[in-house]
């Protein structure tokens, strides 16, 4: 796939996300949502953050990873973002 604009540079194509079931203890859980709760995230971009968090310092996170998603509402072209 190439560039719209036609300069030839590859575009990547947006994967979709994968949905992963997890199997936690209610206690392990009960304090990973508390500790989200205080960073404004979600339990589920927690545990995302802290999985790429111990990748990176693990040298395993792929390069081509893309970053973390946007926290809220995605913009609209309606709103001029």
């Amino acid at each position: 796939m190439t560039d719209p604009a036609g300069d030839g540079a590859p575009q990547r194509r947006p994967q979709q996300r994968k949905q992963v079931l997890l199997r936690l203890d209610p206690l392990v859980y009960d304090a990973l949502a508390r500790w989200a709760s205080d960073e404004l995230r979600s339990a589920n971009a927690q545990i995302e953050f802290l999985l790429r968090k111990a990748l990176k310092e693990a040298g395993r996170l792929p390069g081509e990873a893309g970053p973390l998603p946007r926290r809220g509402r995605p913009p609209g072209k309606d709103r001029g973002l």
